[in-house]
C-alpha cells in the first residue's frame, strides 16, 4: 500500500478521457466492463462514480510496507492485469540495468489462491521472459516461504510472490525480493528496501501504450514439485524426528487452520515428516478459498477467525492449535488453560510466541555452540549468532538474547529489516512473523515457525509442563514484560499527519504516573535505524509506547510495553495484575494526549 510520501500522481488529463484510454489498452474483459460501467455513471452525473474513478486514476500503486497491495479493480491505483504488467516490465528493467550486460538475471514467480493470482504471475513470467529474463514459475499455488525459499535456492536475482496474505478477499498483492548477484549477502531473498524500491519504481512507465509492453508465449520454466519438496526436506531438518522425541511427537494433539489459504498442504507434509500424527485440520478452511467463506476476515488475529479451529481443538482433546494466515508467511496458536475449574482457550500473542521461540532457539543455539555444531538454517556470522526484532515488539527477546550471550539488534518495523540484520540467526515482529531460519528463508515463515512450537510444546509436555509454564518461567527470570496495543482509524491520511503533528509539538510528560525521561523523534534516524516516521517515549518505571502511523492501513498505531519485576514465584499473579492495570493507564494516558477515545 502507497505512504503518503510515496504517492506519484498519475499523468493529468481529462479523467473521463483517461478512464475510456484505459478501457481500450485492457485485457481483462472483465474489468474493462467494470470500468465501462463506472464511466457512463460517472458522465451521466453520479457522484459516487466520479469520486470512484478520482480515487482510481489519482495516483499509481508503489511498493509500500507490503510491496504493492490494493483491490482488484480497474485504474493504477488497484490491483489488474495492467498495473502488474508495468510492474514486471519496471522490474526486468531494474534487473537488466543492475546485471549491466555481465550476467542474464533470474527470476521465480509464486501465486496463492486469491482471484487473479495465477493470471497475475503468469503476466508477469511472460513480461520477465520477454524483457530476457530467465524466468521460472512455480507450479501450483503455494505459500510464501516456498516462493522465498526459491529465491535463494535457485539463486535468483528476484522473486515475485501473488498474494495480499491477510487482507480481505477483494484485494491482491504483489512481493518482490531481490537475490543472487542483485544485492548484497545480507538482502538475498529478502524483500525490497529504500532505495531499491525506488530504482524498481523509476522503471514503471505508465506514459506509454500497454502494447509496448512485449509478452512472451513461452520461454519460461513452469517448475515441478523439486522446489516444494526441497523446503519441506530443510524445514523438517530444522527440528527432525528422532528415536529420542517421537514418542513425545506422537503424544501432542494438535489442531491446524491454513485459514482458507494455500499452507495447509505443505504444513500438514512438515508435521508428517517430523513425526506429529495427532494433527486434525479444520476441514472447512482446509483447501484454498478466495472467498474465504467462513471467516469475516482471513486474519487469525481478527475476532471470530479463530473460532472453528477452537471448537474443533475442543473436541479431539487439542494440546494446540496452529493457524497460518492464507499465505503461510504468519503462525498464530492458542493453548488449553484451566478456568473456574473447566479448560478455555488463550491465544498466545505475537509476543509470547517471539519470546518462546526465542528462548528455545537460544538454548540450541548454545548446545550447538559447545558442540561446534551449527544451527540447521541460521546464518553464518564472524562475530556470533545475532537475534532481532523490531522496534514495535517487546523487549523481553533483548533480555533473553543476553541471557544466552547472543547479541541482540532491534529493527524498524516489517521484515525487509529484520531480515536484513547481518548474522542474523532468529528474528521477529509482535504481527505474528517469525523467521527461525533464516539461511533458509530470509522472511517470516509461518510454517518453520509453527514446527519449532510445536517441537518446544511436545517437549514441555512430555516433562508435564506447557507453554503457558513456560512464559511462566521466562516471568521470573527477567520480569513481566505485558504488551498491548491502542489503534486509532481515520477517514483521512491527513488526519494521521494532524495527530503526529500534536504529539510532536506536545509531547506527553508522564505515562501512568511515571515521568517520560527520554522522547525521541525517530523521523531523524540515527546510528541504529533509518528514519521513520515514529515517536518513542520511555519512563522512569520503564514503560515504553511508540507511535506510527500504520503502513498498510488508514490507522495510527500505538504500541505499548510496561515492565513487572517477580520477587518470587508466588508474586507472578500480583505482578501480572499491577501490569494489567498500568496497562490501561497508559492506554488511557496516550488516547488523552492524541486527543481521541480509547479504540482498538
Amino acid at each position: 500500500m502507497s505512504t503518503p510520501e510515496d504517492v506519484r500522481p498519475y499523468p493529468p488529463v481529462d479523467l473521463l478521457e483517461e478512464a475510456r484510454r484505459w478501457i481500450a489498452e485492457d485485457p481483462d474483459p472483465a474489468t474493462a466492463a467494470e470500468l465501462t460501467g463506472l464511466v457512463e455513471a460517472a458522465a451521466a452525473g453520479d457522484a459516487t462514480a466520479r469520486a470512484d474513478l478520482e480515487d482510481r486514476f489519482a495516483t499509481t500503486l508503489e511498493f509500500g510496507t507490503a510491496g504493492l497491495r490494493a483491490a482488484l479493480a480497474a485504474g493504477p491505483n488497484r490491483m489488474n492485469r495492467q498495473v502488474v504488467r508495468r510492474t514486471a516490465a519496471g522490474l526486468a528493467a531494474f534487473l537488466l540495468r543492475t546485471a549491466g550486460g555481465q550476467y542474464t538475471p533470474r527470476a521465480v514467480v509464486g501465486f496463492d489462491g486469491r482471484y487473479n493470482s495465477e493470471v497475475f504471475a503468469e503476466e508477469t513470467v511472460a513480461v520477465l521472459t520477454a524483457a530476457g529474463i530467465d524466468a521460472s514459475l512455480l507450479p501450483r499455488t503455494l505459500p510464501t516461504p516456498v516462493l522465498a525459499r526459491a529465491v535463494r535456492a535457485l539463486d535468483a536475482e528476484a522473486g515475485v510472490m501473488v498474494t495480499a496474505s491477510h487482507n480481505p478477499p477483494q484485494d491482491n498483492g504483489y512481493k518482490v525480493y531481490l537475490g543472487g548477484r542483485a544485492v548484497d549477502a545480507d538482502g538475498r531473498g529478502a524483500q525490497i528496501v529504500a532505495p531499491l524500491d525506488a530504482a524498481i519504481a523509476a522503471g514503471i512507465r505508465y506514459d506509454g501504450a500497454l502494447d509496448s509492453i512485449p509478452l512472451a508465449a513461452s520461454g519460461w520454466t513452469v517448475r515441478g514439485e523439486e522446489l516444494v519438496d526441497r523446503y519441506v526436506r530443510d524445514v523438517v531438518a530444522l527440528s527432525p524426528a528422532t528415536a529420542a522425541n517421537r514418542g513425545e511427537r506422537a503424544d501432542l494433539g494438535i489442531v491446524l487452520t491454513s485459514m482458507h489459504g494455500v499452507g495447509g498442504d505443505t504444513m500438514q507434509r512438515v508435521f508428517d515428516g517430523a513425526g506429529f500424527t495427532r494433527v486434525s485440520p479444520v476441514a472447512e478452511q482446509a483447501e484454498p478459498d478466495p472467498d474465504f467463506s467462513t471467516v469475516a476476515f482471513p486474519n487469525p488475529e481478527e475476532p471470530g477467525a479463530m473460532d472453528l479451529a477452537l471448537a474443533r481443538a475442543a473436541e479431539v482433546g487439542a494440546d494446540l492449535v496452529i493457524a497460518n494466515d492464507p499465505d503461510a508467511d504468519r503462525c498464530a496458536a492458542a493453548v488449553p488453560t484451566a478456568v473456574d475449574g473447566g479448560t478455555d482457550w488463550r491465544m498466545l500473542r505475537g509476543d509470547d510466541v517471539g519470546a518462546l521461540l526465542g528462548e528455545s532457539l537460544a538454548a540450541r543455539l548454545g548446545a550447538a555452540r559447545l558442540g561446534g555444531a551449527r544451527l540447521g538454517g541460521a546464518a553464518d556470522a564472524a562475530d556470533g549468532p545475532v537475534f532481532a526484532n523490531s522496534i514495535v515488539s517487546s523487549r523481553l527477546l533483548g533480555r533473553i538474547a543476553a541471557r544466552h550471550g547472543i547479541a541482540h539488534r532491534e529493527t524498524l518495523t516489517g521484515f525487509k529489516w529484520i531480515a536484513r540484520v547481518p548474522g542474523l540467526a532468529y528474528g521477529y515482529e509482535e504481527a505474528l512473523g517469525y523467521c527461525v531460519a533464516p539461511g533458509l528463508v530470509r522472511d517470516k515463515d509461518g510454517i518453520s515457525a509453527a514446527l519449532l512450537l510445536a517441537d518446544l510444546a511436545a517437549g514441555l509436555k512430555a516433562a508435564g509442563r506447557s507453554l503457558l509454564d513456560e512464559l511462566d518461567r521466562l516471568a521470573l527470570e527477567h520480569g513481566v514484560y505485558a504488551t498491548d496495543q491502542l489503534s486509532v482509524r481515520v477517514a483521512s491520511l491527513d488526519e494521521l499527519g494532524a495527530m503526529m503533528r500534536r504529539l510532536r509539538a506536545e509531547p506527553p510528560r508522564g505515562l501512568a504516573g511515571s515521568e517520560v525521561l527520554t522522547s525521541l523523534d525517530l523521523q531523524t534516524g540515527s546510528a541504529a535505524l533509518p528514519p521513520t516516521d515514529a515517536l518513542l517515549y520511555l519512563t522512569a518505571d520503564d514503560t515504553r509506547v511508540i507511535v506510527r502511523p500504520s503502513g498498510t492501513e488508514p490507522k495510527l498505531k500505538c504500541y505499548l510495553e510496561v515492565v513487572e519485576p517477580v520477587a518470587a514465584p508466588d508474586g507472578l499473579a500480583d505482578a501480572r495484575g499491577r501490569a494489567a492495570e498500568r496497562l490501561a493507564r497508559v492506554r488511557t494516558d496516550v488516547a488523552s494526549a492524541l486527543g481521541v477515545a480509547e479504540q482498538r
